[in-house]
């Protein structure tokens, strides 16, 4: 078989896993997350969990679909799920900064989505396990998973020496869409207030998803692996994407509790409001980890790979 074939076929294998990943992330594990609020009521937690850990391995394991798998890849998973938890659990009791939701994001850069989503589920339900289980393990599980498969379908690593060299005209797309957005969300604010009191609220996170949104669908190259490109990408992901599916997470889950407030529109924008304060918190400091340790960490997952063979199918 000519090697040219076998290029081909890596490629098909790769459309195609990140295809079922896209699938199990975008639609059967949000079914499954719905499915234990509304049937179980939320008493099945660990189940859901255990659902969604199962849907999260199914494409990964996809990469040995042709081969048998190498010790050293599900050792090199292993060693950076634990690094999360412990980075995670050091700084909970030190400084009040999240370095595991920057190195998801990295090991999503450097090792695939496939990976990323694998790594970031994996992590925070295991890091729950000191932190405190309950119903809303899934959606973190959910949103940590969803953040490192989305950095690394953003992100280029095609080229390992170009680490670094920072390209603006690549980033500057996607960073007009937003910032488009966010003056549409406070001229909205400005002609319909309603009985809002501040442009701060659901209008950051509603308005900041479509100028995501748009700079995705703009954008016609993957971002540079660079420090400022890093953090801006883990801000606004983390804010938006993390900060607005966890609000409606705790809207959820405190309606499932006797007593809780009601899963309505009032709720949902007192929630978004109160948020802003430690969403910004959350993707300020993750962003600030992956500017300062980001590049550096994915060059190294970058010198194990080629060092030892790993993830080139």
């Amino acid at each position: 078989m000519r090697r040219s074939d076998n290029v081909t076929q890596v490629e098909a294998a790769h459309r195609k896993r990140t295809g079922v990943a896209a699938i199990l992330i975008f639609l059967a594990i949000p079914a499954a997350i719905v499915l234990g609020f509304t049937l179980l009521r939320d008493r099945s937690y660990i189940l859901v969990s255990w659902m969604i850990l199962a849907m999260t391995v199914a494409p990964f394991f996809m990469v040995f679909e042709h081969r048998r798998p190498k010790a050293r890849e599900i050792v090199l998973l292993a060693m950076m799920c634990a690094l999360t938890v412990c980075t995670q659990l050091l700084c909970s009791v030190t400084v009040a900064i999240h370095a595991g939701t920057a190195i998801i994001i990295a090991c999503g850069v450097a090792l695939g989505p496939e990976a990323g989503f694998l790594i970031g589920s994996l992590s925070r339900f295991v890091l729950n396990f000191y932190e405190g289980q309950g119903p809303w393990t899934p959606w973190q599980m959910f949103c940590w998973g969803l953040l490192g498969f989305l950095a690394g379908l953003a992100f280029n690593r095609a080229n390992v020496e170009k680490l670094n060299s920072r390209n603006f005209k690549i980033v500057l797309g996607p960073l007009l869409s937003i910032a488009f957005a966010i003056l549409a969300a406070y001229v909205c604010y400005l002609l319909f207030p309603g009985d809002s009191r501040t442009f701060l609220g659901w209008r950051l996170y509603v308005f900041g998803a479509a100028g995501l949104l748009a700079g995705v669908l703009l954008q016609r190259e993957r971002l540079p692996v660079d420090d400022v490109t890093l953090a801006l990408f883990t801000f606004f992901t983390v804010f938006i994407v993390y900060g607005g599916l966890m609000n409606i997470c705790a809207m959820v889950t405190a309606a499932s509790i006797p007593g809780g407030n009601e899963i309505s529109w009032r709720t949902m924008k007192l929630l978004y409001l109160s948020g802003v304060p430690y969403d910004a918190a959350h993707a300020g400091s993750a962003a600030i980890v992956n500017f300062i340790f980001g590049d550096k960490l994915i060059r190294k997952l970058e010198r194990v790979k080629i060092k030892y063979g790993i993830y080139r199918a």
